[in-house]
């Protein structure tokens, strides 16, 4: 029985969403402890403009603020929330047709309780056969680190030719898979944070999709 295993993070869904909902929840908290309004909105203003890793501490400076203790409560509301999210439709179609015919895996990167919380907001738990949260191991444990895709293996008792992994960065997703035999795919939907990435060289997939609608037709046909 060969494995599909995939990423989260506009694969199965926009990343933009759960963007979206995180910083609505350290926005409410923003205005309740530090009494400043539009907080979410500001934030999200920097994440469209290409912000990443220092939002909340550049949106409070704009606030004439500079608070490092309420940058961890910012970035603790925001990584806690409870996230309202849906998978896309491609994404469920694609992992019901899948679920009788192979094993379901997923490995993604990123803080924990995010991912947990991406994972139950998605049902995730009853739609595949083995999660792999590689924060639970240490940030070092992030793709390309080989760990997870080894252990994927191993868990579900698979050779590395059984296997595809289907993701989105092309700075990250592919190359350790390949590396060890595996198939890899692409996903490279419209309004993902990587959609205009190229690949560096020797780090792209085998193929590239716009969505997850080929992926069984390409699994189940093999």
């Amino acid at each position: 029985m060969f494995c599909a295993v995939f990423d989260v993070d506009d694969t199965l869904y926009l990343e933009r969403d759960y963007v979206r909902s995180g910083f609505h929840a350290a926005g409410v908290w923003a205005e309740k402890e530090l009494g400043v309004p539009d907080f979410s909105e500001r934030a999200l203003s920097e994440f469209q403009c290409g912000g990443r890793g220092d939002i909340f501490d550049r949106v409070l400076a704009s606030y004439g603020l500079s608070d490092i203790v309420a940058v961890g409560q910012l970035v603790h509301a925001y990584r806690s929330h409870a996230p309202s999210l849906t998978l896309l439709p491609d994404a469920s179609q694609c992992l019901s047709v899948l679920r009788p015919h192979c094993h379901l895996a997923i490995i993604t990167d990123g803080a924990v309780d995010s991912q947990q919380n991406k994972v139950h907001a998605l049902g995730l738990t009853q739609k595949v056969d083995l999660i792999v949260l590689t924060g639970e191991w240490g940030a070092e444990f992030s793709k390309p680190n080989p760990r997870s895709f080894e252990y994927v293996q191993q868990q579900l008792t698979v050779s590395p030719e059984y296997c595809v992994y289907i993701g989105d960065n092309p700075c990250k997703d592919f190359v350790t898979p390949r590396g060890l035999g595996w198939r890899t795919v692409r996903i490279r939907r419209e309004g993902g944070l990587h959609f205009r990435s190229d690949a560096p060289e020797g780090y792209a997939a085998d193929r590239e999709f716009g969505d997850l609608r080929q992926i069984h037709e390409m699994l189940l046909n093999r």
